[in-house]
């Protein structure tokens, strides 16, 4: 068996251009990434034309780039991986093409990847003694969940999100307080100068054992207590406790799944764990509980095609390959 394996990784599931070349599964030798998010930022959110006119632009210029920065030749690429779903189907339909160009023309296998599934093996580079099993807390701006991963493609969902998820909760709520785009960044920079016990707003209830997640019914309160208050509150006192009910109602949820499971690995994942109170507090549930914390680098949090390279090596030496009739699947279930 060759000793080294190159994955080449595909990332376009929404307004990120990304491509990612990693060797054995964990040694990250490029992670491009490309992205129309000031382009976005004018538009107040991600349009899905744009966005896939933009991953158009920049697929060929980001491979390029990466090739570069691994300082490789294409011919030593062993397989393209490539997320195929969730996201948004034009966006991924440039990845997915670009995909099956390369593997076609190298004569290379094609690997398909769950969007999700390469959050969930994000921090696995800066992590060498990382593998399955583990609990997986996936916090993103199109999911929040939490995953018992069994091994690299074995996976039960324990929670998942009833409605609006964590990051989609930032992006709306920033969005009604005229913050800007994307909310995550803004509110969480802008917290640090708030108080998050100003107010009380509420944490959902999905039931006493459960470990589903419900971020609507908060960002509802949120808009109702601004247009009774914005006058006599700071917003950094608004959003400092907007952002702590999101952080309590995930921190709760997560002390249940590590007692119900007894795992002693949680794995942090998703655009949002790049969130600093999220990092603070998990790191003081593990100190209380006992378990070990994996956080991805900061990189490593945002669509990026290297953890879809990472979680390809793993379907690679499984020998799970796609054909090309592989499509886009923009609801994409784990």
């Amino acid at each position: 068996m060759k000793k080294n394996i190159l994955i080449l990784g595909i990332e376009t599931s929404c307004d990120e251009t990304s491509i990612g070349i990693v060797r054995n599964g964990r040694d990250v030798l490029a992670n491009t990434i490309s992205s129309s998010a000031n382009i976005q930022r004018e538009f107040g959110g991600v349009v899905p034309e744009v966005a896939a006119r933009k991953q158009l632009d920049y697929i060929l210029p980001t491979l390029d780039l990466a090739l570069k920065e691994a300082n490789i030749e294409k011919i030593n690429i062993d397989a393209v991986a490539v997320s195929y779903g969730p996201g948004l189907e034009g966006s991924l339909l440039v990845g997915l093409i670009a995909a099956k160009a390369i593997s076609f023309i190298l004569n290379i296998p094609l690997i398909g990847i769950n969007h999700l599934e390469g959050h969930i093996f994000s921090p696995l580079p800066d992590f060498p003694e990382l593998s399955p099993p583990f609990l997986s807390l996936l916090v993103s701006g199109g999911h929040t969940m939490i995953v018992d991963v069994e091994d690299y493609g074995v996976y039960e969902v324990l929670g998942d999100t009833l409605d609006d998820a964590a990051g989609e909760a930032f992006d709306k709520v920033a969005k009604l307080l005229g913050l800007g785009y994307p909310g995550g960044p803004i509110i969480d920079k802008m917290a640090k100068h708030g108080n998050p016990n100003a107010i009380s707003f509420p944490r959902a209830n999905t039931g006493k054992d459960s470990l589903d997640f419900s971020f609507s019914g908060l960002k509802t309160a949120v808009r109702l207590f601004y247009e009774k208050n914005k006058d006599n509150f700071k917003i950094e006192d608004i959003v400092a406790s907007f952002q702590e009910a999101v952080v309590d109602t995930i921190i709760t949820r997560v002390e249940r799944a590590v007692k119900k499971t007894g795992k002693r690995q949680v794995v942090l994942g998703g655009g949002v764990s790049a969130n600093s109170r999220l990092r603070t507090k998990l790191k003081e549930l593990s100190l209380k509980l006992g378990f070990e914390l994996y956080l991805p680098s900061l990189k490593m949090c945002t669509d990026n095609g290297a953890m879809i390279g990472v979680i390809g090596y793993y379907y690679y030496n499984k020998g799970r390959f796609s054909d090309l009739s592989l499509d886009v699947k923009s609801s994409l279930s784990l």
